[in-house]
């Protein structure tokens, strides 16, 4: 009786989970399967569109090798892209850790700030964000009144990485509007640490710098992994992606342009997967017991 009673709890337990993944499953196989692997097949075919109908025309690979071996445009927009994301993940992670720290003090009008910090997640989404950035909502003019451009320009030169600091720099207030999620996160994850941990640091004598490192890190780590993932997707679907400008272009074919997406997703894959893979080499010695200080 007892198996049986164990069994069914599971089973509800799975029925439970399903119940509550059962609404973004069905959205997903209405509204998004269907154009994910039509694209999928418009990326082999030509299609030419005539007055009343569409001829698709097989030709394999060919817009594939064509954009990964005959053409320089993906490349010319994806490199710098790519710089810009190295550079803007850690900022943005790093900052909202930060401020998740500070927002879980007791300070006065702790929710009012909790609140302003989560609100440009609300009102910076999709076309308002574009609209904001093109008005200039989202430069720091600073940068030209305190001559720091002058300085960065003398400090970087010609190299590689001087196009896509000066942007991050200029757009910097892109970094507080995209943060409001990852401050919830960190937020959420700051609360889950149980406050004897930090009792028993201090009877111990540690610092707060030793526990920072030892207690508050270690435990976020799930969190920080969590938001590495949410803000790199968050950046590959950022409305000023030059590479989703690229795909959108309506001067190529239907079949060229849903080739270049595969290939977008694709590298977007394995770049999460190289993260992964860094992120495991990085912890894969931390289920060894943890020593509070030496």
């Amino acid at each position: 009786m007892a198996r049986k009673r164990k069994l069914s709890a599971r089973t509800a337990r799975k029925l439970e989970a399903s119940l509550f993944i059962a609404p973004w499953l069905i959205g997903f196989m209405c509204f998004m399967a269907f154009p994910l692997l039509f694209s999928l097949y418009l990326s082999f075919h030509s299609i030419k569109v005539l007055p009343g109908q569409r001829i698709y025309e097989y030709v394999g690979l060919r817009h594939y090798k064509e954009i990964l071996y005959k053409s320089s445009e993906l490349y010319e927009s994806l490199i710098p892209f790519f710089q810009e994301t190295l550079i803007m993940i850690p900022v943005i992670l790093v900052f909202s850790f930060m401020i998740a720290i500070l927002l879980h003090q007791k300070l006065p009008g702790r929710s009012l700030f909790r609140t302003l910090f989560f609100l440009p997640v609300i009102f910076s989404t999709g076309y308002v964000l574009t609209e904001f950035v093109n008005q200039g909502a989202g430069s720091l003019n600073f940068l030209a009144q305190r001559s720091v451009e002058e300085s960065l320009n003398a400090w970087l030169g010609d190299s590689a990485w001087a196009r896509p600091v000066k942007s991050i720099l200029s757009h910097f207030v892109l970094v507080l509007w995209y943060s409001g999620v990852q401050i919830l996160i960190f937020l959420a994850g700051r609360q889950t640490i149980s406050h004897s941990s930090y009792e028993a640091a201090r009877i111990d004598g540690a610092s707060p710098w030793e526990t920072f490192w030892k207690i508050t890190l270690p435990a976020m780590s799930p969190f920080i992994l969590l938001n590495l993932f949410y803000t790199v997707l968050d950046l590959f679907t950022f409305p000023y992606n030059p590479i989703i400008w690229l795909i959108n272009d309506n001067q190529r074919s239907y079949g060229y342009n849903s080739a270049m997406a595969w290939v977008y997703f694709a590298m977007i894959v394995l770049f999460l997967a190289l993260m992964m893979l860094l992120v495991w080499l990085m912890t894969r010695g931390s289920r060894q017991p943890y020593r509070f200080w030496k």
